[in-house]
């Protein structure tokens, strides 16, 4: 796996991470009401989704192995473009259902770079 990919894979984790720590043992209320950490959240969603951006350029069969790639890019491009347009309760759900799935994804591909070399 080239050295891009890794380190794409490394930040998807590390946002996914970031994001998981930061929402530990609150509720969509609590996400609702503090301005900073929705801030903050979705920009480590933005920096997940231009990873996933890159990774598809760099190795889309890489890209492919995460999932819905062309989903994930889109919602990125919704957080960063359509600002206004963003649900706190769909950005909660991706949290929730979609974002572990992810970031398994991306751990297990990282464990087989580590595997390999």
């Amino acid at each position: 796996m080239p050295r891009k990919t890794a380190k794409h894979l490394e930040d998807i984790r590390d946002a996914a991470e970031f994001i998981g720590d930061t929402l530990r043992g609150r509720t969509l209320e609590d996400y609702r009401r503090d301005r900073m950490v929705r801030q903050a959240v979705e920009r480590n969603l933005e920096i997940i989704g231009e990873a996933v951006n890159r990774l598809v350029k760099d190795e889309e069969t890489a890209a492919s192995e995460l999932g819905d790639y062309r989903r994930i890019i889109a919602f990125r491009n919704v957080l960063a473009y359509g600002y206004d347009l963003v649900d706190d309760e769909r950005v909660w759900q991706v949290i929730q259902e979609s974002l572990p799935v992810l970031k398994q994804r991306a751990e297990a591909m990282l464990s087989e770079v580590d595997r390999e070399g």
